[in-house]
């Protein structure tokens, strides 16, 4: 019998050849992608966008949902193999009405690269009530993922890929209260329960779709400076990260020793094209391997 991830069975490095330093067009040099078909979401920004252009460099056919179609069109202009569709992750019926659009063109889905998310956000909700953190880094992965389902499946032999985050480490996921109803709203731990339930999506998504030639990844990308995931979090949390100091000011060094966005898009590329993952699935990556177990007591960062 096949073995699966659970209890972090696979949860082994396997000798990958890169290392945290390594970047995306590192990882993709030699492979040739003519004839894949991706879908990143996100896609127009930060790691996404250079995931976008990596991808699209090696052949692949790279289409980038967007809520922002105006900065997404002019973030990716002259950029050939990539195309542009609205998307709103916040919306369920935005994210029904894509889907249906992709899957009347006929297309199979090689590569579904779930890039977008938010952290550390004031408390939102959706139009059905979610906590929106919840809502976009979880559950709109998981409705895209469905939705395309019968794309994955005429790939014959496709991935999902879940950009995750050390930060699920946060907490684990609160099946009793996830829209904070009953209790305070805490955004970190918002933010580390819905990536903790990301990457349990990713598990048993890969243990039930296996069979149908979908394999399913989670990732940490790194910290990393300078995109846009840092836009809405208080100063207060990224002076708790060392981010700043006291006076509000960033702390160079800190800043200075973390990753590149092509080093953070390394892992992201790798989960979705390594040759050494065609028979490892559900497994959580980092730093462009698979991540060793983690027993307790390290310290989670985002």
């Amino acid at each position: 019998m096949e073995q699966t991830n659970n209890n972090g069975a696979l949860q082994v490095p396997i000798g990958s050849g890169f290392t945290a330093a390594s970047t995306a067009s590192e990882v993709l040099q030699g492979l040739n992608l003519a004839g894949k078909v991706s879908i990143i979401t996100g896609g127009y920004t930060g790691i996404g966008l250079e995931t976008t252009k990596t991808l699209a460099a090696a052949g692949a056919t790279v289409i980038v949902p967007a809520r922002s179609l105006g900065k997404a069109r002019e973030n990716l202009r002259g950029m050939a193999n990539v195309e542009l569709a609205e998307l709103d992750l916040l919306n369920p019926d935005s994210i029904d009405a894509f889907a249906t659009s992709f899957l009347a063109s006929g297309q199979p889905l090689h590569l579904l690269i779930h890039n977008a998310g938010i952290m550390f956000v004031p408390l939102r909700r959706n139009n059905r009530g979610t906590e929106s953190q919840l809502a976009t880094n979880y559950l709109a992965p998981f409705q895209l993922t469905a939705r395309l389902w019968e794309a994955l499946k005429a790939a014959q032999g496709a991935r999902v890929v879940n950009v995750s985050s050390l930060g699920h480490q946060f907490g684990p996921f609160d099946f009793e209260d996830p829209n904070f109803e009953h209790h305070d709203y805490d955004t970190m731990a918002a933010y580390g329960h819905s990536k903790t339930a990301l990457n349990l999506f990713a598990l048993e998504l890969d243990n039930r779709a296996k069979a149908f030639g979908v394999r399913a990844y989670s990732l940490h990308p790194g910290n990393i400076w300078g995109t846009e995931l840092l836009r809405d979090p208080p100063l207060e949390i990224l002076q708790q990260f060392g981010f700043y100091d006291d006076e509000g000011k960033e702390v160079l060094e800190v800043i200075a020793a973390l990753k590149t966005i092509p080093q953070g898009a390394a892992t992201t590329v790798w989960c979705a094209t390594s040759p050494l993952l065609n028979d490892r699935g559900g497994v959580y990556c980092e730093d462009v391997d698979v991540a060793s177990l983690a027993l307790g007591g390290d310290s989670p960062q985002a």
